[in-house]
């Protein structure tokens, strides 16, 4: 089992990884979840897939097994910045704009994980592996791209298994339903991570 973040700058490098994560999202997200969500070329994207993004991919044999994409909340493209900041002021129809306790920060200590998803191919015994590799990439990728930490609209039950990766979050916005699963804002503290 591999685990690579793929930048614009290393994409070259790394074939059609890109590619195949964005068909395992729209295979994930579209035919799965039925979420109404832009695709072409049996690829899922939006308007957060850009240069300012990395994509984390576990993989193994070409296979994708899980994914998540980190965005700076620095990040602008023409009128949009990240997803929760643009939710919040109101843009995205999908998602309520009361998702955050707080005024979504612009700090280039804080970045925004999107997009996660385990495989559906993954056999439950293997799950909590492979969710262990994704998160320990994520937390590896924030620091080297200077985080202290992580904003996400992750599913409600992330206090579960969060402890047991070894990591500290806190709620950062209120439970709701969104396309019919329980969903959080969860704010990772990665100075405070115990290995």
């Amino acid at each position: 089992m591999l685990t690579t973040t793929l930048s614009f700058e290393n994409l070259h490098i790394h074939g059609d990884l890109l590619v195949k994560l964005l068909k395992a999202r729209r295979q994930c997200f579209i035919v799965q979840n039925n979420w109404n969500l832009p695709e072409a070329e049996g690829m899922e994207y939006d308007q957060y897939d850009t240069p300012a993004s990395r994509w984390i991919a576990v993989h193994e044999e070409g296979e994708i097994l899980a994914g998540i994409r980190l965005t700076p909340t620095t990040a602008k493209c023409g009128m949009y910045s990240y997803m929760i900041r643009d939710a919040q002021k109101g843009m995205l129809e999908s998602i309520p704009s009361n998702l955050l306790d707080f005024q979504a920060p612009v700090d280039p200590d804080i970045w925004e994980s999107s997009r996660v998803f385990i495989s559906h191919k993954v056999p439950a015994s293997r799950r909590t592996r492979v969710q262990a590799q994704l998160m320990n990439q994520l937390i590896e990728t924030a620091r080297e791209l200077g985080a202290k930490k992580v904003l996400g609209l992750v599913p409600a039950v992330w206090s579960r298994w969060i402890g047991r990766l070894g990591l500290v979050a806190e709620p950062a916005g209120p439970v709701m339903e969104m396309d019919g699963a329980k969903v959080q804002v969860a704010l990772m503290d990665l100075t405070h991570t115990h290995h």
